[in-house]
């Protein structure tokens, strides 16, 4: 393993590792963690890799103690990283005053606004950063990688997915903030971090980047009736539209009486498993 990089936790976990890891972000400049399970298969050789982008307040310890995936990913031989929702310990006025703005609430994007600009700049992280990070200390298949979230990281896999059709093969989303640039989470987050001109909005909402995107293959989202954020926050059926118009495959499942919870995400981590290691592993 790399220098830069610190193993501060690992576990057996159905018959691979979980662990945890620290290092200096560049992009950030900060230290950050993220999680990495890596299943029994990568003893053999490289293997597809995964990337989990989690929604506000969260960490990566929400997705690697409460969805349940390591046993899907051993099954299928998959790698998943899982990274933070944004820079930590930058202490600027107000970061954490709110859940849906500055700590925890990062939205994936590269900040512009001061003092965002400096050390939100998670877009950057994830898409390049960690990437690479991860594929001097892990053995992944940088030309099998996929990516998947909840809430504002559905939003985040969308964008990243949309915007670099090339690096990634498969795309997946529990309740995503569908169309960041028509909703009160999403107006707040890209106004703070991006300023008020709304045309600079586009780079992140699926919806708009829809508009010009080639992607290639079925995207899988799935979305709770019984979800407190689904007319407000979520409007999947803008996403629907968006991507119809496009002609971009999409099978979005309304589940009935689910919530916006990990419960929820738990049920259906299997089909998103095998939905992502159908695409990597075709």
């Amino acid at each position: 393993m790399a220098e830069s990089l610190t193993a501060l936790k690992q576990f057996r976990c159905c018959g691979g590792t979980q662990g945890v890891y620290r290092h200096e972000s560049s992009e950030t400049r900060c230290a950050m963690e993220f999680a990495v399970y890596v299943p029994p298969q990568a003893a053999r050789g490289p293997v597809p890799v995964l990337y989990w982008l989690s929604g506000l307040t969260c960490t990566w310890a929400n997705f690697t103690e409460k969805a349940g995936a390591q046993r899907h990913a051993a099954e299928h031989g998959v790698i998943i990283v899982a990274p933070d929702t944004s820079p930590r310990g930058t202490d600027f006025p107000g970061e954490h005053d709110a859940y849906d703005f500055g700590s925890g609430a990062g939205f994936y994007v590269d900040a512009t606004q001061e003092p965002w600009a400096q050390n939100y700049r998670m877009y950057s992280y994830v898409t390049k950063e960690l990437p690479a990070l991860i594929e001097a200390n892990f053995p992944v298949d940088r030309e099998r990688q996929g990516i998947f979230g909840h809430s504002m990281g559905g939003h985040g896999a969308l964008t990243c997915a949309l915007k670099d059709p090339k690096r990634y093969r498969s795309l997946s989303a529990f309740a995503p903030i569908s169309a960041p640039m028509r909703c009160p989470w999403g107006e707040k987050a890209l106004s703070g971090y991006l300023g008020d001109d709304r045309a600079t909005w586009r780079d992140y909402d699926a919806t708009e980047l829809a508009k010009h995107a080639k992607w290639p293959s079925e995207v899988l989202v799935d979305q709770g009736t019984a979800d407190d954020f689904l007319d407000e926050q979520l409007k999947p059926h803008l996403l629907q539209e968006a991507f119809r118009s496009a002609g971009i495959p999409l099978t979005l499942r309304y589940q009935a009486g689910y919530d916006h919870s990990y419960y929820f995400m738990a049920s259906f981590m299997a089909d998103h498993l095998a939905h992502h290691a159908r695409l990597l592993n075709g």
